[in-house]
This record gives structure tokens, sequence and C-alpha cells, in this order.
């Protein structure tokens, strides 16, 4: 192994990099003490979010549509009415848990999500090309996320629950997540899946899984004194895993982890029969994290290649490629490709982008650090194996799997675009919040693309707050729409334009610091709903109204994940008519994921990135050639 492979493979000593020493390191108890001092999720007052929804919906519906629902919002805030009921018990909900929201939302957002995690929910993330092309080189790779050192990691750290805490805007955050993300697994169920923990119990993981041509290993990580093994020990195991593995196993089995939830379920539990294959499937889910060691993909051209790479992470390319390579079930999957290409995907349900990605930046990180370990040379056992029985049922169903997920493939148009011309260092020297003009840019490209706004979500992070996960952000706006609308209007001049851009930037900003304050109005209307399904009433017409459907009918899907990594974030769209966009903002370049459905005439990524890069382009010649305001 060459030098550079050792730095390489040190990586995931996982991770030290989120590990910062801090006088606060080594408290016991540390975790416990500061969630319990986290403040509440709070319950929007109900007058507030109803006044809040009224002005959301004016620049995605008609005035007749929006007189009638102001109707219905009338009738639902009475004095004594229903929604001062619903409120009443969401508030008691308040008082009687660590969080009103929590429990609600991982069930209906994704434990009781019946689409295929594939695609429709689990993120993937596009990391730079590494520079091998070779057996060797992926192998070294493949030791980024095999090492996890006792005393430098998270699983460590998660046990012992002092990771060092993170701040926003000076308050602290919930950690809660990271001690989600690893030996942890989602489980099917016919009606709603679960989650399985293993980094809490007394016994922890020793082990990944490595798959390679279909065929997953049981691979310790750790020597027998509980020493972890070191990057040379480490090299000759993925080395007898590689060898074991030359031919590609006929029945993928990872492939059923693809399937449409109900369907995988049943095939779940079929599988499960077998007492080889319950063992074997059981050591999938109670292993730190999957090492996926792919195929080549096939060779296309330059400028395509990093939108080729992001399809691999969310599908792994359909059931001829690297789809069975995979079970997507498990919480963190490292993906490496012999071609160098790399990344990863994530289930979604335990946790949001920002842990991922803050994992991800201490493994690039790492690399760049010598290796300062020689490994004693003794002799190690050969990775185990997991077999399993495929009765005619289980092929059967591994056969439906490959049809469907092929259908998805072939349906996801998917376009990652860097953009050179400048990055977040531009609005900032304007004084304007990055994500704020990004997210603007989005709405004009929109605008101009289809002659209309609609309803757009970014993800707002709600973890001030105890056990928080997100909010929505709602990029379209009065404002957003007065802007978009000016920006190609001869009868505006260039300095109303600047003035509106600014003017809707600024209430992006303070929509966005309303939202991480638990005060935006999305997660309220869906507890206020939930409350009423949870009381047995009828459901207020407020929520039959097909306002509130276009609502949330998001053809806008956003978020913005930061990383020191000039890496970028992919996810698919949430309605078959809609974009996902994710981006990840670099001082002198912004990198894009967008993707969309080939199924949808109306839809094309790439004319969508091609409108969000005029756009961009286009507002910076606006502020450029106009004096600031004084907003």
């Amino acid at each position: 192994m060459q030098p550079a492979d050792l730095n390489l493979a040190l990586a995931l000593r996982v991770p030290y990099g989120l590990l910062k020493p801090t006088a606060l390191g080594k408290i016991p108890g540390r975790f416990l003490l500061h969630q319990e001092a986290l403040p509440h999720l709070p319950v929007p007052p109900l007058q507030q979010t109803l006044d809040r929804y009224l002005q959301m919906l004016q620049p995605i519906i008609s005035e007749e549509e929006l007189n009638h629902t102001q109707e219905l919002v009338a009738e639902f805030r009475k004095p004594g009415g229903v929604g001062e009921r619903l409120q009443k018990g969401l508030e008691r909900r308040a008082k009687k848990t660590e969080n009103w929201l929590s429990d609600w939302w991982l069930k209906t957002a994704y434990l009781e999500y019946r689409l295929p995690v594939v695609v429709h929910s689990s993120p993937g993330v596009v990391l730079p090309k590494q520079d091998f092309l070779d057996r060797q080189g992926q192998l070294s790779a493949g030791l980024l996320t095999a090492v996890c050192s006792p005393r430098h990691s998270l699983p460590c750290c998660a046990s012992s629950e002092t990771l060092p805490v993170e701040y926003m805007g000076g308050k602290p955050l919930c950690m809660n997540q990271y001690y989600q993300i690893l030996s942890s697994c989602r489980i099917p169920g016919p009606k709603r899946d679960s989650i399985v923990n293993y980094a809490k119990g007394k016994k922890q993981s020793r082990h990944i899984t490595v798959v390679h041509n279909f065929q997953f290993f049981e691979l310790d990580v750790y020597n027998s004194d509980g020493s972890p093994l070191t990057t040379d020990q480490l090299f000759i195991q993925l080395e007898k895993i590689w060898n074991t593995s030359l031919q590609t196993n006929k029945e993928p089995i990872g492939i059923l982890t693809t399937n449409h939830r109900n369907s995988w379920a049943k095939a779940y539990n079929n599988l499960l029969k077998d007492k080889t294959n319950k063992e074997s499937v059981r050591t999938i889910e109670k292993s730190i994290c999957t090492v996926c060691l792919d195929a080549p993909m096939p060779r296309v051209s330059e400028d395509i290649y990093k939108s080729r790479v992001a399809a691999q992470m969310l599908h792994g390319g359909g059931s001829r490629w690297n789809s069975g390579n995979r079970w997507f079930d498990k919480t963190l999957q490292f993906i490496i490709a012999e071609d160098g290409s790399c990344g990863l995907v994530y289930e979604h349900a335990p946790s949001e982008g920002p842990p991922i990605v803050a994992l991800l930046d201490h493994i690039v990180e790492y690399t760049k650090k010598p290796e300062l370990v020689r490994s004693p040379m003794i002799p190690l056992p050969m990775p185990k194996k997991l077999r399993f029985n495929i009765t005619p049922e289980i092929k059967n169903d591994i056969e439906k799997a490959k049809q469907n997920l092929n259908i998805m493939v072939e349906d996801l148009d998917v376009k990652v675009m860097v953009f050179h011309q400048f990055g977040k260092t531009f609005p900032k020297s304007e004084k304007i919040s990055p994500d704020a003009f990004i997210q603007l840019a989005l709405q004009l490209a929109y605008y101009r693309m289809y002659g209309h706004a609609c309803a757009t979500y970014e993800s707002a992070s709600l973890r001030m707050f105890r056990l928080g996960r997100t909010d929505t952000i709602r990029s379209t706006s009065v404002d957003s729409l007065k802007f978009v609308q000016s920006m190609d209007n001869p009868d505006k001049s260039d300095q109303e334009k600047a003035d509106l851009l600014r003017r809707a930037t600024q209430a992006h900003r303070e929509y966005t610091d309303m939202a991480i304050r638990g005060n935006a109005i999305d997660r309220h209307l869906l507890g206020l709903k939930l409350q009423a399904i949870e009381d047995l009433v009828s459901m207020p017409e407020l929520f039959m109204d097909t306002a509130y459907a276009v609502a949330m009918h998001f053809n806008l899907s956003t978020s913005q994940v930061p990383a020191k990594t000039d890496c970028v974030m992919c996810f698919g769209p949430v309605v078959p008519d809609g974009y996902g966009v994710c981006y990840n903002p670099m001082d002198e370049h912004i990198n894009f994921a967008i993707s969309a459905f080939n199924s949808c005439a109306d839809t094309n990524a790439a004319r969508m990135a091609h409108y969000l890069e005029k756009a961009l382009l286009d507002m910076r010649i606006l502020l450029q050639s106009t004096p600031k305001s004084k907003l």
C-alpha cells in the first residue's frame, strides 16, 4: 500500500474530527445534562399560524381560492371552536412529552411512508473522485469506513455520550441525531416500519458489513483484546473478501430492500423464516455501517460524470449494475467504486443531512494525516461470508424487486451542476444571506420556466430544541413573487428590481429565523391535523381544502447542506411533477444536485440547471449595476 493510501485508509478511525477535545468532553452523563437543558419545542400561537398560513397561500393560489380558504380559516379560529380545542390538545401533549412533534414526524414522514426508500426518501452524497483506478486503490479507500477506534470514534463517543456540543447562533444544538447514525437499521413492517439501534446496548457492535459482487461479509474491526484493527490489517481482510467474491452472486439479495415497503415487509418475513437467512440479516442490521465495494460504472464523458455518480449513490444504477450491492435499510452505507467514484447513501429516518456531512468532513480531513501505528503481524480469521438460502419464493421476490427498481432507475433524471462563476463570498459581499440568494435564484428559475410560483420546501433545523428535527422554510413569498415578476419587466428600473431582490432575501432570512425558533407554520398545521385524528374528531374542512393540498404539493423540494468538503448531497423529488434540489455553497463556487422524473413531460433537471445558472448570473449583474439600497 502506498503512503497516500495509508493516509486515506485511516480516515474512518471514525470520526475523531467530530470529537474536538473540549473541557466538557469527559464529564459522565454530560449528554443527558445537555439534553435536559435544551428548551422544549414550542407550540406556536394558533392565530399567528393561521395568519401566516393565509399570507403563505397568496403567491400560489388564485384570489377566488384564497377567499374560500379565508372563510374556512375564520370558521377554524372561532373562540371555543375546533381549532382552539385542537390547539389545547397540542399544548397538553407538549407538556407531557420531550418533544410534541418528534414521534409524530418520525412516523408520518418516514416509518409510515410506503414508497421505496430508494430515490423517494434516502439521500446520497457525491464525494470528490479519488485518483485510483484499480482494486488496490479501491480497497485502500474502503478502509475509510472500516476502522473504528474505541478511543477516537463516534461509536465510542455515542456509547459514552461525550460528543462536543454544536452551536448555531450561540445556541447549543441537540446532539441526539449523532447517536442514531451508527449501528442502526430500518426494519420493514406491513403498515409501519421501525428502527433498531444497537449502539446503546451493553454489547457494542464490533463489525461492519462489506458488500462485493452482491455478496455480504461480516468484518470485525476490533482485535480480540478490544484494540482496533490497523490499516494494514484491514487491507489484508478486505483483500480476503475481494478474492473470495470474484464472481457476482446470481441472486442479489440486497435488491429486496429497494422495493415498496409493504412488498419488502412481506418478503422480509418470508426471508427470515429460514434460520441461516435470519442470522445473516441480523448481522447486517447490527453492523456499525456498510461498505459497498462497487463494480466500475460504464465510462462517460466528464460533463455528465458527476450526474452519473449521483444516480449511483441514490440507487446503484439498477439490477445490471450495483443496486444489489446495497442494503438500503442500513442507516449508513459508504460506496467506493473501482473507478474512483465514491460517496454514500443513508436511510433518512434517524437523521438529517448535517450530522452525516460532519462525519464526511472528518473523513476527508483525516486522510491528510500520516499514519503512526504499524500492525503486529497477527494472523486474523477470515471475514465471515453471510449465507442466504434462496427458495423459489424468495427468487421470485428478487425478480419482482429488480423489475420495479429498473423502472425507478429509468425514471430518475439527475443533474449535478458545479456553478463556477461565484460562491457564497459574493452574496456575503452584498450583505445578503447566501442561502436566501440561492433560494431566490430558484424562485426566478422556476418562474421563468413555468410562468407562475409554486409551493417550495426548504429544510430548517429545529435542533435548538430537545429532539428537534426539521420544519419548513416557505421560500415562495409575496416578496419573492414581486421580485421574480419584476425581473423581466421592462417597465421596472434596475434599482427597483434590486430593491425588490433585497427585500425578498430579507423576507427569506426572517422566515428562516422564525422557523429555526419553532414558529414556522408547517409542523404546527400537521400537529393540529394529527391531533384531530388522535381525538377521533371529524377532519376539519381546513385540511380538506384544495388550497391546503396545493400548499403541501412541493414542486420545489430543496435543502442547503453545507460541508467543508467539496461534495454535494442529492435526493429525489417529493412529487411526480417536482424537482429535488440540494446545494453546498463553497466560497468561490456552488455545488448543485437537481433531480426530476422522466415520466413527467413538464420537468427536466438539465433545463432547470440552465435556468438556475442564468438566474444566479442575472441577479449578480443586477446587484453589481445598482447601488446598495438602505433596506
